[in-house]
């Protein structure tokens, strides 16, 4: 991807919140390649930099019209890439030592793909009955790995009402599992996803 010569940032961020694509675009070709080496430097993964710079783009587009003139647009992009570069390696730390702690109770499980997939069904099936709230704490907190203290911030909460709404959350998830006759995944809820 090229860098644009003769670009202007100040005048691509007056057109960009009038909602002018060609701005966008030209934001898109002057900065894109750099967001990527940036997001590549951190993740060694291809289709995972990409990502990262569609999201950033993405969200650039979408909060156009609040950005203020007086930040540099370089600035955002890279504090949203950084940002979004620490949200991914939680998820994948997540996800790592859920394979791992599953791999521990059961190693036929855990190289089995179809159980998996069941397993990793049924838990999404359970978050996705919690309350909204409750459930965005909870992903916030174990899939995201945010503390909850960062949590209480983000959401404008006390850390009080993080902890209750986890536990809450937890409750739940023990007894829908136990419902559903899957004693790994309650396994799981008091181990890897025990309160912190």
């Amino acid at each position: 991807m090229e860098v644009i010569r003769d670009f202007s940032e100040l005048d691509c961020l007056r057109r960009l919140k009038l909602g002018d694509e060609g701005a966008f675009d030209a934001l898109f070709r002057h900065y894109s390649s750099l967001v990527y080496r940036f997001s590549y430097s951190y993740l060694k993964s291809r289709v995972e930099a990409e990502e990262i710079v569609q999201d950033c783009f993405l969200k650039i587009w979408e909060k156009r019209q609040s950005l203020r003139d007086d930040v540099p647009l370089q600035g955002y992009l890279f504090t949203a890439a950084h940002h979004a570069i620490l949200n991914h390696l939680r998820r994948s730390k997540h996800h790592l030592r859920f394979q791992t702690h599953l791999a521990t109770l059961s190693p036929a499980l855990a190289t089995n793909g179809a159980e998996y997939s069941e397993m990793e069904a049924l838990y999404l099936a359970a978050l996705q009955k919690l309350p909204p709230k409750r459930r965005q704490i909870f992903i916030l907190s174990r899939q995201q790995g945010l503390s909850y203290p960062e949590i209480a911030q983000q959401l404008n909460l006390s850390v009080k009402t993080v902890e209750a709404q986890i536990m809450q959350a937890l409750k739940f998830l023990r007894l829908y599992f136990r419902a559903h006759g899957s004693e790994i995944l309650l396994l799981l809820v008091l181990g890897t996803l025990s309160v912190k």
